[in-house]
């Protein structure tokens, strides 16, 4: 647990003391795409100091949330208990909400693999994907790639690049329907605030192969309104 505690007897109090210390949410965020090692957390989270990102497993681990476990090939990972994966749903309506208030990037801010996985899982409309062929899309934002393979109601994302972490999944198999690189803008795609035509045209999305036409697809596939 938290050091701090709130001094009231409610759920709310309880879960913002298990994880509403800085950075903790973020942690949670990341082993949700799967298993990390610690290196591998400190990787995708640039900016947390090494002694924050050891405080804060420890109190995840104190709090049933997180888990240290031994990994064939990988020495000790850290991955979510099931207690833990109970958040997913949360997470997912924490970005949703989040979404609506994202400007513009400020200097410095990145987009990792894992914040970027977790973005697509948000935006993700299982019911309109159920309506279309099934398609599979490499999206690149600057340093980032990953495979998005749509199957009806399913979605899987692969990292591409970088290098996915040893503990991660198998890589995707065969070409993309798609392959397109975007810079952050395209959370206006996702958004509704533009057309896939506007953003190629405004030069938010290059596609590098494939039909662009799969763009429509894809922004009816990934789509949280509400946002400008």
């Amino acid at each position: 647990m938290a050091s701090r505690s709130y001094g009231q007897y409610c759920g709310v109090t309880t879960a913002v003391e298990l994880i509403g210390e800085r950075w903790a949410l973020l942690i949670v965020r990341d082993l949700l795409v799967g298993p990390r090692r610690y290196t591998d957390l400190k990787q995708g989270l640039p900016r947390i100091p090494t002694n924050i990102l050891s405080t804060r497993l420890k109190e995840l681990q104190e709090g049933g949330v997180v888990r240290r476990v031994p990994l064939m090939n990988c020495g000790l990972v850290y991955e979510l208990t099931d207690y833990g994966r109970e958040l997913e749903p949360i997470m997912l309506a924490l970005g949703r909400w989040g979404f609506q208030a994202m400007g513009d990037p400020g200097p410095g801010d990145v987009v990792t693999a894992d914040s970027l996985t977790m973005a697509l899982r948000t935006a993700f409309q299982a019911d309109a994907a159920a309506t279309m062929p099934a398609t599979a899309y490499d999206v690149h934002v600057g340093a980032v790639a990953l495979r998005a393979d749509v199957s009806r109601h399913d979605l899987r994302v692969a990292q591409l690049a970088p290098p996915a972490p040893p503990v991660g999944g198998r890589p995707p198999e065969g070409e993309a329907d798609i392959v397109f690189a975007a810079d952050p803008g395209i959370r206006h795609i996702i958004s509704g605030a533009l057309t896939p035509a506007q953003a190629v045209d405004e030069g938010v999305v290059r596609v590098v192969s494939g039909d662009e036409n799969l763009l429509e697809r894809f922004a009816a596939t990934f789509h949280i309104g509400g946002t400008s």
